[in-house]
């Protein structure tokens, strides 16, 4: 039996999808512990490409049990049409699929509210995906959010949405100048929907405490990134749930004394999309050589991710806050055609130099990166099956960013699929 959590250690897109089927061989059951369908996870299978917003990426295993946890806000109708494109590539959600009855439900005012407050900022947005997770997660900390229990009882929901919509229409008519919306139609709708859960919809807690004691194993998948956590992230440029490892017990219901590794996936580079300090972007042509090699888009958004050197304060910061166990780095093919490399070591803030990423998003903005420079390897990695069969200068990569993050690699990838994976 192991219990594993994969945390990504940057700011999302490390390639957690991947990572996680890949350990998924070894699992019983995969859990979505935080987050919403702002998450996009990616998994290549032969010529098939697979990309997931809220149903765990261990479902494409035909024998696993996949759980949505109560830390995820759940949109129905992107569930539905998950379950529905994977009916279609043959893929059957039924009888393995299960979802937490606490999990709050993302209703179509959330949708809104996100559009029209992003809309309305005069200074810096933050770049949300406008998905409705933040205003969900904020009637859920406001104790008035609609769970997925509570479409099984319809005087219940219904009173819970009609409080809902009162205060939403005070809101839209009154501050932004918007139409009022219609309750009615919600309801009808979520009625439906509720129907058409009702069968998935479980104490997934009890669920997974007694797959536990009966030695089987678990394994927690993650989304967005580390420094996109509400408590730990580059604030307020983060996402509305907590992204670190702590979020898997909180997120699904299990106690941290349960946990035996915590993986952290790492890009070998960095990315992060929407707004937000981000001290070694490149935005010269390195920087779009990288993101045009590596196809940084969003698989969400389909924005352009903003791309720069390995970070080694961030990822060091992530090893912190999660208790890492061991890296996966990913993506490590996308540099093989750079004759030089550089590694941030530390940051430069008016003369000082910081060896720790600062909290304070206005700091951080104005930091210098401090480089090491190292020489590329200058050939294809994706081949690779084993550590000896990677070039000198990328072990030797590697092995610097192991040290530089106080962190121990497990896994490198050097290619989207299942197969181009080396495990230490």
């Amino acid at each position: 039996m192991a219990i594993k959590v994969v945390v990504g250690s940057q700011w999302g897109d490390e390639g957690k999808a991947k990572i996680v089927d890949y350990l998924t061989e070894e699992a019983d059951i995969v859990v979505r512990f935080q987050g919403g369908a702002n998450a996009g996870h990616t998994v290549v299978i032969g010529k098939e490409k697979f990309v997931f917003h809220l149903i765990p990426t261990g479902i494409i295993h035909p024998d696993k049990i996949c759980i949505i946890g109560n830390g995820v806000v759940l949109d129905p109708a992107v569930l539905l049409d998950e379950k529905e494109n994977l009916a279609g590539k043959g893929i059957r959600v039924e009888g393995r699929l299960l979802i937490s009855e606490n999990s709050h439900l993302v209703m179509p005012y959330h949708k809104l509210l996100d559009q029209v407050k992003e809309e309305s900022k005069t200074g810096e947005k933050i770049g949300t995906t406008r998905r409705g997770i933040g205003p969900c997660y904020t009637d859920k900390a406001a104790r008035m959010g609609i769970r997925a229990a509570d479409l099984l009882d319809e005087e219940l929901f219904r009173g819970k949405l009609t409080q809902n919509i009162q205060e939403k229409n005070e809101v839209f008519t009154k501050i932004y100048g918007r139409e009022a919306i219609d309750g009615e139609k919600i309801f009808s709708e979520y009625r439906e929907f509720g129907e058409m859960l009702r069968p998935f919809i479980a104490d997934t807690s009890v669920f997974l405490d007694q797959a536990v004691k009966q030695g089987r194993s678990v394994l927690f998948e993650g989304a967005q990134g580390t420094l996109l956590d509400m408590d730990h992230g580059t604030y307020p440029f983060v996402t509305s749930s907590n992204t670190v490892a702590g979020g898997a017990c909180a997120g699904s219901g299990i106690g941290p004394t349960q946990i035996d590794e915590v993986i952290g996936v790492t890009k070998a580079y960095t990315s992060r999309v929407g707004n937000g300090p981000f001290p070694t972007e490149l935005k010269d042509t390195t920087g779009e050589k990288i993101r045009e090699v590596g196809q940084e888009y969003g698989a969400t958004t389909g924005r352009p991710r903003r791309c720069g050197w390995f970070d080694a304060i961030a990822v060091r910061l992530a090893n912190r806050v999660n208790g890492l166990t061991s890296l996966a780095v990913t993506r490590l093919d996308v540099l093989d055609s750079f004759a030089t490399i550089n590694i941030c070591t530390a940051y430069r803030y008016k003369g000082n130099t910081i060896e720790d990423m600062p909290a304070d998003s206005k700091v951080l903005s104005q930091c210098e990166p401090v480089y090491e420079t190292w020489d590329g390897w200058m050939c294809a990695t994706p081949e690779a099956r084993s550590m000896r069969q990677l070039p000198d200068a990328a072990r030797a990569y590697l092995e610097r960013i192991a040290e530089l993050t106080q962190t121990k690699i497990s896994i490198v990838s050097v290619g989207p699929s299942r197969e181009q994976t080396i495990e230490l």
